[in-house]
């Protein structure tokens, strides 16, 4: 029992370091982080069962949550890159792309939000 008290203690103290809600870009990247794990359920585990096991109950709830993170992901990366004055041609289409990738969110992530997120906190 203490051992899950202290790392939930660590994961609260640790979120509340990263300061992610408070910035446009942080929720960016959390919202990348969420629509690229949504998108990775769906397709490695959701349309499976459907399709193989026509099991339709796991595609019905988490479609529409996927949509709701892709349109978020979508509506942010806009916001941002109005914030930050990026040039569609260098950054905001390879994010924008990024969504439809399976595990592309966390390479844009990697290689684009989390620069520009240190260079904006620092």
């Amino acid at each position: 029992m203490a051992i899950f008290a202290f790392g939930r203690k660590a994961l609260n103290t640790h979120f509340l370091k990263m300061k992610w809600f408070k910035t446009h870009i942080g929720r960016l990247r959390l919202i990348a982080i969420l629509e690229g794990v949504s998108l990775l359920v769906l397709v490695c585990i959701s349309i499976p069962l459907k399709y193989v096991y026509g099991i339709t109950e796991v595609s019905k709830v988490l479609g529409p949550i996927h949509g709701i993170f892709f349109l978020l992901f979508v509506f942010n990366t806009i916001t941002v890159s109005i914030e930050y004055k990026w040039q569609f041609r260098r950054t905001t289409w390879k994010v924008l792309i990024a969504c439809i990738i399976p595990f592309g969110t966390f390479y844009i992530d990697y290689k684009i939000l989390k620069p520009i997120y240190e260079r904006a906190s620092s």
